[in-house]
């Protein structure tokens, strides 16, 4: 199918991406920040490792936000259109992240400070939580049938450029301030310059039209009246499925980026800027692997391809820690870079599994709810699980929590039909007449 009347390709493209890469910028340079800074700042301790993990457990709490946003805006997305909810998320996202940026620390207003920071990461993760499942869908279907996993690349290549954006940004002001300046008022310039970035989003948000399947659907008069219930109670198995397809994705992507900035920093006394540094050069693995398995995924199917990345980032585990904790840089920047580009291997073919789960009345909504759900399980916790880990065994121990998260996954998928077939228009009533567990089998 085309781009549908008023959505050119190109325009599908670039509103798919450039969102998803700003409200990604936003959430990394939260990240970041938390691995960097924030814990000085407003949790005011005599211990830096309480510092470091009640910085991490505000980092949680996006993640649990998220599947909120994910209830809320698919609600919407699913009754009245992606373009709005589209609009909506980016402009909460944009907002919470600009306004942290303008937050006074604890020696300013005391534990005011540290509520109000929780309040706006939230805020994030209610943004973000509507965010993705919107890009997805606006790209896939607009995709025609046998590109629809190129096309739902694009939301997913957001992930990468604005990890790029936020940690080069951060490693700019590490050559360009002192690291009493960074401390002191530094670390606020990229969370400011969210606002302009914001404004070119919306920019390109605010020219869409709908996707030609909402179109359809909304003709037929296919609108679901309680979205959230319909998917809960009619596509339980899809739900769980996409879940926890979700799981070793999110754990391996934040143990080597927010975890591994910390433990590099903190633990291996390794600089701020040449750590940064490193990890601008991973995430260039993460761009190679997203297109990779995209092509891929349209041409063998998602299910090989997922398969086979998530069984190699199983067996990465045992590598994981001995090659992190070596402290040399050479191995260091190996295995990150490796762990990222597993990491595109098996998180390009989601833009576009995720939503072919799904009947069009309930796409937005089942879509986001896994994607934000496997965000709870899989990368929430994950950089505070990964510090106590370390604690308590050492290093090792996260390479099998990684092992771990993977298999989840990996289960998930076995037991997934393979959607590459899938009719995305399929209407409401046919959708309907299956069975929940024979809900995302393709057509023969």
């Amino acid at each position: 199918m085309s781009a549908g009347i008023g959505n050119t390709k190109r325009r599908v493209i670039v509103a798919s991406f450039i969102g998803t890469a700003i409200e990604f910028y936003d959430f990394y340079i939260y990240a970041t920040a938390a691995a960097l800074v924030l814990g000085p700042i407003f949790f005011p301790s005599a211990s830096a490792t309480a510092q470091s993990l009640s910085a991490f457990a505000t980092f949680s709490i996006a993640f649990i936000a998220r599947p909120i946003g994910a209830a809320l805006f698919g609600h919407f997305g699913d009754r009245i259109g992606r373009k709005a909810t589209l609009v909506a998320s980016l402009l909460i996202m944009g907002l919470s992240t600009t306004l942290t940026g303008l937050l006074p620390g604890h020696n300013q207003i005391g534990a005011l400070a540290p509520v109000l920071l929780c309040l706006l990461r939230f805020g994030q993760g209610i943004g973000i939580g509507g965010e993705w499942g919107g890009a997805a869908l606006l790209a896939v279907e607009s995709a025609p049938s046998d590109r629809r996993a190129w096309y739902g690349m694009f939301p997913q290549l957001g992930a990468p450029i604005g990890f790029i954006a936020a940690n080069g940004l951060f490693l700019l002001l590490a050559f360009a301030l002192s690291d009493e300046q960074f401390r002191s008022w530094g670390w606020r310039i990229p969370f400011l310059l969210s606002a302009v970035l914001l404004a070119v989003g919306l920019y390109v948000r605010l020219k869409l039209v709908e996707t030609p399947f909402f179109r359809r659907a909304m003709k037929r008069q296919e609108i679901a009246r309680v979205p959230l219930r319909d998917v809960l109670l009619q596509r339980p198995r899809p739900v769980v499925l996409g879940t926890l397809s979700m799981v070793g994705c999110y754990a391996l992507f934040y143990l080597s980026t927010v975890f591994s900035l910390g433990y590099g920093t903190t633990v291996l006394l390794i600089s701020r800027p040449v750590f940064l540094g490193l990890q601008c050069i991973a995430i260039l693995m993460m761009l190679v692997g997203i297109p990779l398995s995209a092509f891929l995924s349209d041409r063998f199917g998602r299910r090989p391809v997922l398969i086979v990345g998530l069984l190699i980032t199983a067996l990465s585990g045992a590598f994981l820690g001995p090659m992190l904790d070596s402290g040399s840089i050479l191995s260091i920047a190996l295995v990150l870079s490796v762990a990222l580009f597993l990491m595109g291997i098996i998180f390009g073919p989601m833009g576009a599994l995720l939503p072919e789960l799904f009947p069009t009345h309930l796409r937005y909504t089942g879509a986001s709810i896994a994607y934000n759900m496997g965000g709870i399980l899989g990368g929430s916790f994950a950089p505070y699980i990964a510090q106590v880990l370390v604690v308590q065994g050492g290093i090792g121990w996260v390479g099998g929590y990684l092992a771990v998260a993977a298999l989840v996954s990996l289960l998930a998928i076995w037991f997934m039909p393979e959607t590459q077939r899938q009719d995305l228009g399929r209407s409401a009533a046919a959708s309907a007449s299956q069975p929940s567990h024979a809900a995302t089998a393709p057509l023969t």
